[in-house]
């Protein structure tokens, strides 16, 4: 059971908070997770009593009770006033007291972040900053992106840095949240069957997708100055790759798991300038039709420059530089009106040294996978063949299938339960530290540098409701394998999508 605490939530009228972190707590509550003394505090600019404020939340709620409503609290503020942080704190004593959590805080920052540094400068001024003698823990929890190039990161964490230390800063990746991103430590390092094969001498190459149905939605402003490889790859596809490429951590505890997460990201090979055009495939999604329904293309949506170059589609291949790794290649693809919604990680083995069924079925259907589904529909999944019955010896794809929900009796947690959770437990095993954000950016940022200065470097039309350019299958293919495709495109009269 967490320690006594109080949620101090800026950004509170906004809509995360109504959508993900009001309903994690309730959530927490009902499996008896939360403290006996525990308050939230909403922050926001929008003016709001304590009672519309838990009317607001409760509105978008599934059967709040009263006495969880009870919990919340808002104060109006300007986060740009440093008065306002002052006025914060005689509101923090006062909750404090009602509830008696002595001093223990943890500030959620669901702002833009351009407003991270302000508020960390003005809870810092008004002494809401540090750790107390007697056991008041402070902590900050902010949301992605953590900077919008390596410059950038490496000015905020200096900055945040300056008024808080690096173990009160927990910076939320909920992709690292899901059950199955977490299992694939358990799967690797508690099962003496798979780490004696995970390795260059029996491992292919590894892929990492994340597709995503949608489009930009009402984020076309945002996600025109961010794309595709900021908004996914930088930092929540790098996390899952880390999970599978790392070594075994010396314990289970979060400095040394996270140490070795530091070293994969310190470990891919940088891109050159030839292999940002040959490793690399941008593409953004044009008009098409969906089941008969027509789609506007990336440029038609709202606050989409007309003649925008941002990329909604990227995949590339890359090289992880260590003994583990050495010379095997790595896959990373990500995209915006694809087929369907889908996070999986797919190592591919080697083939056999001697193909006796060679002229039974291809390369194809005889390479041994191994697929984690990160979502939906979580589980793991070993493909391999077998001989079908009957005379003669016709091979047949058989698999073993594991659904992660088959180990719960009820509903599998959210992401940002267990997020939450952890923070309030002071364990930051899940959350980015200061040196691996930079070693991630370290990789991508050349990236974009490229794409900024040399126009020359093209990006690719696909049309909505289908895997991409065309273009990114040819990164696989110098490898004689191909991306792993788990459903049909949506312009079929079909869509079908399988574990």
């Amino acid at each position: 059971m967490p320690a006594d605490q109080i949620l101090v939530i800026f950004g509170a009228s906004g809509d995360l908070t109504e959508r993900k972190l009001i309903p994690a707590l309730y959530a927490l509550r009902k499996r008896e997770l939360l403290p006996k003394n525990f308050a939230v505090l909403g922050t926001g600019r929008t003016p709001m009593t304590d009672d519309k404020f838990r009317k607001k939340m409760a509105q978008k709620g599934e059967g709040y009770d009263d006495e969880f409503l009870s919990q919340l609290h808002y104060i109006s503020i300007d986060p740009l006033n440093p008065e306002n942080y002052y006025q914060l704190r005689e509101r923090l004593r006062q909750i404090d007291h009602d509830f008696e959590v002595k001093g223990n805080y943890i500030f959620y920052l669901a702002t833009p972040p351009l407003l991270y540094e302000t508020v960390a400068e003005g809870l810092a001024a008004a002494g809401l900053n540090h750790n107390e003698p007697n056991g008041g823990l402070k902590k900050l929890v902010i949301e992605k992106p953590f900077g919008y190039s390596l410059e950038t990161a490496k000015a905020l964490n200096k900055k945040l840095l300056m008024f808080f230390d690096e173990n009160q800063l927990y910076r939320i990746d909920h992709y690292l949240g899901k059950e199955t991103a977490q299992n694939i430590l358990v799967f690797r390092f508690a099962n003496g069957i798979f780490e004696p094969l995970w390795n260059r001498n029996y491992i292919d190459h590894i892929q990492v997708t994340s597709s995503e149905s949608i489009g930009v939605e009402n984020r076309g402003g945002y996600y025109d100055t961010a794309g595709a490889l900021r908004d996914m790859v930088q930092n929540h596809l790098l996390q899952l790759v880390a999970l599978a490429a790392m070594e075994p951590p010396a314990g289970f505890d979060a400095d040394s798991i996270r140490n070795e997460t530091v070293k994969v990201f310190q470990s891919i090979k940088p891109f050159s300038e030839s292999d940002i055009r040959k490793n690399v495939i941008r593409g953004q999604y044009i008009a098409s039709k969906i089941k008969g329904e027509p789609v506007g293309a990336y440029r038609e949506e709202k606050g989409v420059d007309p003649h925008s170059r941002t990329e909604t589609f990227v995949a590339l291949k890359f090289f992880i530089d260590n003994w583990r790794w050495g010379g095997i290649p790595f896959y990373i693809r990500t995209g915006k009106r694809l087929p369907t919604r889908v996070t999986e990680i797919v190592v591919r083995f080697k083939n056999t040294p001697h193909r006796l069924f060679r002229s039974i079925f291809d390369d194809e259907s005889g390479t041994n996978q191994l697929i984690i589904r990160i979502q939906p529909d979580e589980g793991i999944l070993i493909r391999f063949a077998l001989k079908q019955p009957g005379a003669g010896y016709q091979v047949k794809n058989a698999t073993l299938d594991f659904h992660y929900s088959s180990l719960s009796e009820g509903r599998l947690p959210e992401a940002y339960e267990r997020l939450i959770y952890d923070c309030m437990m002071g364990d930051s095993t899940l959350y980015t530290r200061g040196d691996a954000l930079e070693a991630c950016w370290k990789f991508i940022d050349p990236l974009l540098q490229a794409w900024k200065e040399d126009e020359k470097i093209k990006i690719y039309g696909y049309p909505a409701g289908t895997w991409g350019p065309e273009e990114a299958d040819a990164l696989l293919h110098s490898n004689g394998q191909t991306w792993r495709y788990p459903c049909k495109n949506l312009t079929d009269d079909e869509t079908y999508c399988e574990l």
